[in-house]
């Protein structure tokens, strides 16, 4: 898949979710009144290396990494123990290698947060994600409530 395919997959499927391009990536915000500044990260697609975040190699030509958040137990589940918080310009520690392609596996940086992540996937991975996908929308829709509401 290309990265505009799955940037117009979010764009047409979840309702509230705007599009901003930032820090060399596209992020995704719940945000549906804009009542926040930015809203609730759903979900990025990176497509260059960062500063602090060159694990995945993202200068290969046409390499682009899709990130997203799960809660915990999701995440344990599929991937184990969530990894300690690295120290700044870290990785976290899973023995994983981040510049796999087609693989699900935890953020190189924000995998202590239950971040997920996975470079260029195809069209069946995709579809394989969409539980989690769903499952990280209604986090963000939770955590925007929450914030709102407060």
């Amino acid at each position: 898949m290309q990265k505009d395919e799955i940037a117009n997959y979010i764009s047409h499927h979840y309702r509230g979710v705007i599009s901003v391009d930032a820090w060399g990536e596209q992020s995704f915000f719940y945000n549906p009144e804009r009542n926040l500044p930015r809203g609730v990260y759903f979900a990025t697609l990176k497509a260059k290396d960062g500063e602090n975040d060159q694990a995945s190699g993202l200068d290969r030509k046409g390499v682009y990494r899709f990130n997203f958040g799960v809660t915990k137990p999701t995440f344990e589940s599929v991937l184990g123990p969530k990894p300690s918080r690295p120290a700044a310009g870290g990785v976290v520690k899973t023995g994983h290698n981040f510049r796999q392609l087609n693989t699900l596996m935890p953020h190189p940086v924000y995998g202590w947060m239950s971040w997920v992540c996975i470079l260029n996937p195809d069209r069946e991975s995709f579809d394989n994600l969409l539980p989690l996908l769903e499952e990280s929308y209604a986090l963000a829709v939770r955590k925007y409530d929450k914030r709102v509401k407060t």
